[in-house]
């Protein structure tokens, strides 16, 4: 057996596999994928993971991934970030994303990472996810809503200097998880037209402050609409005894129509997506300090709204009660956005429990193998709330597709 090709990275597993496809996209260093799932009864990458895979080469010029014979292998060779764009170099043109049915991961697992890599494209990025494979709710595999990444991580882009009136993500049609969690139906287009040179170096680690206001949206698809006030009702009991200005806004949709995939049905139609959740968020007294919590009814039925609506509120005051400036959810878009920027240090504020997450751990190691500086820890002094102060130095990757105004 031959060895492996130094000049690539190597990594194990399925683990944080769109935060290493994405560190690669940005520093042009190629990674090495061995071992995925191979001990699964189906071996290789998952059809959520192929489909980001694709996503990547749609909006990139020059990348290139090869898989090996088993599947449970793959090399991945970064291109350059174009963004949306023709042929002729046209702007403005939308990039379709089309996701299978056989997807349980929420749409939010995709525009997570695609909004890190948005700012440093050539061109806008502007990308539709449809298809039959389309959450745009809470999954149970823990992806938040689309309503959560709206308003509690596209706003931490201002923090980097990339303007949020440029950034907009429209659900053209909602969908929860369909049966066995699978596929939804639903349509959502991302627009990102806010892309810059070098983020601006971050200095976050004074007080959150108090929270001064929640705001949420309940959804429901298919079902009647009287569930979305039931989990208000309810989550409002909980709130507003702590928080005086709460406002929740109700969005209800048809559920979405996707191929039945039988051949004797008149219509050819069958309908997807069937539920309900709840998206909260909480605001400080410190601008851009936002705490927020999803919650979403499991395709398998059996949980009425007053539970999901209930769930919700506790969940939003115990990610609250982990402290900070940033919640779990926004943790990678910050510390990667602070580590592609100029070579100075920044600061950032993160609750205990946020820090020793796996997901947090894993990728500073991450990080560090891509070639950025080591993270620095240290308690906060000027209070007992336990919290952590993160110190990142920038490594300068920029956007080396944008000209130098």
């Amino acid at each position: 057996m031959s060895a492996p090709d130094p000049k690539f990275l190597s990594f194990t597993s399925q683990k944080s596999l769109t935060a290493r496809l994405i560190l690669s996209t940005l520093t042009g260093k190629p990674i090495r994928v061995s071992q995925i799932r191979s001990t699964s009864t189906t071996p290789g990458l998952a059809p959520h993971e192929v489909s980001f895979l694709r996503l990547l080469d749609s909006i990139t010029n020059g990348s290139r991934a090869t898989f090996s014979h088993t599947g449970t292998m793959f090399h991945y060779e970064p291109g350059l970030i174009m963004g949306s764009i023709d042929g002729q170099g046209a702007i403005g043109e939308v990039t379709d994303c089309s996701l299978p049915n056989t997807i349980t991961r929420g749409v939010s697992w995709f525009l997570t990472p695609l909004c890190i890599l948005a700012p440093f494209a050539k061109k806008p990025v502007n990308v539709r996810f449809s298809g039959e494979g389309v959450i745009t709710g809470a999954t149970e595999c823990g992806d938040v809503s689309v309503d959560t990444v709206r308003t509690a991580i596209l706003p931490l882009y201002e923090k980097f200097g990339i303007s949020t009136a440029k950034l907009e993500i429209r659900v053209l049609q909602r969908s929860c998880a369909g049966p066995g969690g699978k596929g939804g139906g639903g349509v959502v287009e991302l627009k990102f037209g806010s892309q810059v040179r070098l983020p601006k170096t971050l200095h976050l680690h004074r007080s959150p402050g108090r929270v001064r206001r929640i705001r949420g949206v309940a959804y429901c698809t298919g079902v009647s609409s009287s569930n979305n006030h039931r989990m208000i009702h309810v989550a409002r009991g909980i709130l507003n005894p702590l928080v005086a200005d709460v406002h929740i806004a109700t969005q209800y949709d048809q559920a979405p129509l996707v191929s039945s995939g039988d051949k004797n049905s008149k219509s050819g139609k069958k309908t997807t997506g069937i539920g309900f959740g709840i998206s909260l968020v909480a605001e400080s007294s410190v601008d851009g300090v936002l705490y927020s919590a999803d919650v979403a009814s499991p395709s398998r039925g059996g949980v009425t709204s007053e539970d999901i609506g209930k769930q919700c509120a506790y969940q939003l005051l115990e990610v609250i009660s982990q402290g900070g400036c940033v919640t779990k959810v926004g943790t990678e878009t910050v510390l990667v956005l602070m580590a592609m920027g100029s070579e100075d240090v920044g600061r950032l504020r993160l609750g205990r429990d946020v820090v020793g997450t796996e997901d947090a751990i894993g990728l500073a190691r991450d990080l560090q193998k891509f070639g950025a500086s080591s993270w620095g820890l240290r308690d906060v002094d000027e209070d007992d709330s336990g919290d952590i102060i993160v110190t990142v130095k920038g490594i300068a990757v920029g956007n080396v597709a944008r000209k130098i105004a």
